[in-house]
Parts: C-alpha cells; sequence; structure tokens
C-alpha cells in the first residue's frame, strides 16, 4: 500500500494498517486523498454504479438462518446534491468527519476533500461549497484531435510516407475566465523524415495557445514502421518503374 500510494505522489500518506483505524503513524493528507480518488475514478469508474445507490436491502445468510436488512448510503451528497458521483466517506476518534465527494457538471469532474469536520453535516456542507466554487470558477477545454493528419514524406526509405496520428486528446482546465473559444491549434511538422522510422515514434507535435501563450500540446506519431531502403531496394523499385512503362 505505502509503495503504491508513493507510486501515485502521495508524499505524505503512511499506511500503518489496511483498516483505517486509529494508529501511531498512520496518516494522509487532503492532498494524497485527492490523488487516490482520481486514481480509483479514473481507472475504475463503475465504482460510481456502487457509491450512486442510496439504499439496498442486504440478505445476511449464517447458520442460524438468513435475515434481511438495509443499508443506507452514509454519503448524504448522493440525495442532496444533484451532481454528486460518489465517493466516500469515513470518520475515526481522531480524524473526526471526513468525505472525499466526486461530482461531475458539463463534462467536468471535480472532487472535493473534507477532513477533521466536527460532524456530518459540516464535511458535506463544507464539500458542497468547494464543488460549486469549482464549477463556477473552472471551464474545461477539449479537443478530441479528430482531424485528418497529411502523411509525412519519409526520405531514404522503403515507402514514400507514412501516415500520422494524435498521442492523446487534449484537455485545458482555466480558472480565469478567459474566452476557451479564442484558443488556437497550431501544427509542427517537418516537410520530411528520413528512414527509418517506427511506429509510434514521435514525428512532430500540435500546439495549442490561448492569447498567444502556449498552454500545451500534444505529440503527433508515426502510424506505420519504414525501414532504411537498400541497394536491392533501389534496384527493384527501378525494375519495377520500367517494366510499368
Amino acid at each position: 500500500m505505502n509503495q503504491r500510494a508513493k507510486d501515485l505522489g502521495m508524499n505524505d500518506t503512511t499506511f500503518v494498517n489496511c483498516c483505517g483505524l486509529d494508529v501511531e503513524g498512520h496518516m494522509t493528507t487532503a492532498f494524497d486523498v485527492a490523488l487516490m480518488s482520481r486514481e480509483l475514478i479514473t481507472r475504475y469508474p463503475q465504482i460510481h454504479n456502487y457509491c450512486t445507490i442510496w439504499m439496498e436491502n442486504i440478505t445476511h445468510v449464517t447458520r442460524k438462518g438468513s435475515s434481511e436488512f438495509g443499508l443506507t448510503n452514509t454519503n448524504k451528497l448522493i440525495r442532496q446534491y444533484p451532481y454528486a458521483t460518489g465517493l466516500k466517506t469515513g470518520s475515526t476518534s481522531q480524524a473526526k468527519y471526513c468525505v472525499s465527494a466526486t461530482a461531475e457538471k458539463g463534462g467536468m469532474k471535480l472532487i472535493a476533500v473534507i477532513m477533521a469536520a466536527p460532524d456530518h453535516k459540516v464535511r458535506f456542507r463544507d464539500a458542497t461549497a468547494l464543488l460549486n466554487y469549482g464549477f463556477g470558477k473552472c471551464q474545461v477545454y477539449k479537443d478530441e484531435n479528430k482531424d485528418r493528419l497529411p502523411n509525412m514524406a519519409i526520405q531514404g526509405g522503403t515507402e514514400d510516407s507514412s501516415p500520422l496520428a494524435y498521442e492523446s486528446d487534449f484537455s485545458y482546465l482555466d480558472v480565469t475566465g478567459s474566452d476557451l473559444s479564442s484558443i488556437t491549434k497550431e501544427l509542427l511538422l517537418p516537410e520530411s523524415a528520413e528512414a527509418p522510422v517506427k511506429k509510434g515514434q514521435t514525428a512532430g507535435k500540435v500546439v495549442y495557445k490561448l492569447n498567444k501563450k502556449e498552454i500545451g500540446s500534444v505529440n503527433i506519431l508515426f502510424e506505420k514502421s519504414v525501414k532504411k531502403a537498400l541497394f536491392k531496394d533501389y534496384f527493384l523499385k527501378v525494375l519495377e518503374d520500367f517494366l510499368l512503362c
């Protein structure tokens, strides 16, 4: 657990047990809980299917028979906050009342972490205030990069060109209230590349700017490998062209 936390950048977290109960040296921070929550909802988004259930009947089976009882979600935001999507509450005598609250509005997902609240009402009130602030202050620009890219000419290769592809989508979080429709997209590609090139190798990049200031970029990759041409490749090419004449 501690190694995984370190891998996620949770630099102020130390796990002493796996249950979360109070024990000397067992500690974390709101920022680290946010990192852990982001990893969970990003890698396993199906968690929202479970943590948004408000009430559920559970059948408990023992040797003496079975009995049914009801469980109610301890995250009251599921009922109280219209954009809530989860995630986890917790409380101990030392940590007091805590919550990692996730919410989504207009395609933007936020995480608000409250720790050491004096009671459960305060933790939900403060989480709501943070989420409302985030939705009011933040806006997200997204580009799925689905526009067609030109093929790149390959010099000295067994093929004349290679198709290109974006490495990923692009997203930008703004908290200044800027006009995101003014974001520009500039394609930076050389006219050609020397063989050999490998599939997945960087060919160039696309740069995004807001008010003439760069706000991010996405690499453009070769979609196909092209080997360096040898003498026999040139000979076969000349022979092919001669036979087609």
